[in-house]
């Protein structure tokens, strides 16, 4: 995560872990990418959490004028 506390964070869960955690809007990609290959061999287990990324969904879908 970064230093600079006005970046938006988004919360990451991992069901095997029973752990959520916020990272860095920037950074999810990677930290999620990082987490999965370290601890589940690569397998795609922690992820936004789902009704975040229901949300984002609909926000971008939105802004791209989809709906």
């Amino acid at each position: 995560m970064t230093d600079d506390d006005s970046e938006p964070t988004v919360p990451v869960a991992c069901s095997a872990c029973g752990t959520t955690t916020q990272v860095a809007l920037s950074e999810v990609g990677d930290a999620i990418e990082r987490h999965n290959e370290r601890l589940h061999d690569g397998e795609q287990i922690a992820a936004v959490d789902p009704a975040i990324r229901e949300q984002l969904s609909d926000i971008v879908a939105e802004d791209l004028d989809l709906l």
